[in-house]
């Protein structure tokens, strides 16, 4: 974790919306010999009585579910939109280029769902994604016996209580008014993933940069 205080996003709401807008994450852990599993799964965040549980769904029998019947400990990052940033766009061009990323890491321990649990997850889950039509022939409901008698053995539904939550929104906090303005002008050109770095960019200026106060360099690390 790229661990610098002006590189954190401090709003849990704003980290929360994060999450629930970067569903498709990368859960990682290891064997108690210590090989490493990894794999990407959508992951919906629950909040009950203050505390963040994280629920999804992996096949079984697979790496990972091996994995995680042994050692329960487990890393979900979610990630957003990244860009190159060129030091060619600094006001002193002569330092690194860097990269521009937001990224969410949580650990904890899985838990496994009854078959009860993991039906009702994944009627919450479809019904995310088919946005709340109750009519679609996908929602969980909707889907026919002899396909769920086939499917549902195999997947396993899991929840992880959130123990530890880390945040990196690296968005060039650490540079001048007049570096950060020529990087939100010259990555918006590029569209894309960049163009929505730059539109996160602009909602953190007038707090970065507020009127009338001089901007410390000395603040930064790098």
């Amino acid at each position: 974790m790229y661990n610098f205080s002006y590189f954190k996003e401090k709003d849990k709401q704003t980290i929360l919306d994060f999450i629930e807008e970067n569903p498709f994450a990368f859960m990682t852990g290891s064997y108690l010999s210590g090989t490493q599993v990894a794999t990407q799964i959508p992951v919906l965040p629950e909040e009950r009585n203050g505390e963040l549980y994280l629920q999804g769904h992996i096949m079984r029998n697979t790496d990972h579910h091996k994995a995680f019947i042994e050692n329960p400990n487990a890393l979900i990052v979610f990630t957003g939109p990244s860009c190159y940033v060129s030091a060619s766009w600094y006001s002193n061009p002569q330092i690194g280029s860097t990269w521009n990323y937001m990224s969410v890491h949580i650990t904890g321990q899985v838990n496994f769902m009854t078959n009860d649990e993991l039906a009702a997850f994944m009627r919450k889950l479809t019904l995310k994604f088919e946005k709340g039509n109750t009519e679609s022939p996908t929602f969980f409901d909707n889907l026919p016996e002899h396909f769920l008698s086939k499917m549902m053995p195999a997947i396993t539904g899991f929840e992880i209580k959130a123990e530890k939550l880390e945040n990196v929104f690296k968005l060039s906090q650490n540079r001048d008014e007049k570096s950060y303005l020529n990087i939100i002008s010259k990555i918006e050109e590029q569209g894309g993933n960049s163009a929505l770095i730059a539109s996160e960019m602009k909602k953190r200026k007038a707090e970065l940069f507020p009127a009338g106060v001089e901007w410390d360099a000395t603040k930064f690390d790098s």
